[in-house]
């Protein structure tokens, strides 16, 4: 695959990719999707797992923390389209990006677009903190050297004389906070994940091109002219 340049209409550089006879390039490496799709899986074990089967759902727990920690990783080191700083443009360029979807004259992306990358940093940011109440919630001792929370999320307590009390740190009040903590970020995830889905599905439709087939074969239509790679 070649790799050239050429300006946009709005005057900046953006490379121009060769393909060939087939009409398609490779955006996604072999190691981003198989992170995705065992994600997928691992997430959905985790929640299904979380009121029976304690240890299934630790294990699927730990999977998803590596997987996460491996993103961040490749989000820095991997290849083009996997790296953070191709894709990550701020919530300006995602709420104009989204101003064009309503105006039907969003332009394709090669790769995320910026809708999208604001939605990646979402379920990573939100993976990470249920995943890491949840490893707060395995063992007491942990939540106890956890600083007092803010009133936000542990709110006061009632003691047995009715007086309100606030979290302190570890006991069962601690861990009840964490564990709501934990039970709201697991269900936000479930948002986040039917707005991705959402946003993938008009995303194919409004581009004709199936964003699921290429998250399994690593390829996507060769970009045109106002699209931008």
């Amino acid at each position: 695959m070649t790799v050239k340049t050429m300006t946009d209409k709005d005057g900046h550089y953006v490379p121009r990719m060769d393909a060939g006879t087939s009409g398609k390039v490779r955006v996604w490496d072999p190691l981003i999707r198989v992170f995705h799709w065992t994600l997928v899986a691992a997430f959905a074990v985790a929640y299904l797992s979380a009121e029976d089967l304690s240890t299934v759902h630790e294990v699927a727990g730990y999977v998803v923390a590596a997987l996460v920690a491996f993103r961040l990783i490749w989000g820095i080191v991997g290849s083009r389209y996997a790296r953070f700083a191709q894709f990550l443009k701020g919530p300006s360029a995602a709420f104009a990006y989204l101003r064009d979807v309503v105006g039907h004259r969003e332009r394709r992306y090669l790769g995320h677009n910026p809708a999208g990358a604001v939605m990646t940093a979402a379920l990573l940011i939100t993976l990470s903190g249920t995943a890491f109440t949840g490893w707060l919630l395995e063992d007491e001792s942990r939540i106890a050297l956890l600083p007092a929370l803010p009133q936000v999320i542990a709110p006061a307590f009632a003691d047995e004389d009715g007086e309100d009390r606030e979290y302190k740190g570890g006991g069962q009040d601690g861990e009840s906070a964490v564990e709501e903590v934990h039970e709201v970020l697991a269900n936000l995830m479930l948002l986040l994940i039917a707005v991705h889905v959402g946003g993938v599905v008009l995303t194919s439709f409004r581009h004709r091109e199936n964003l699921v087939r290429a998250m399994v074969t690593g390829e996507k239509r060769a970009p045109g002219p106002g699209d931008i790679a």
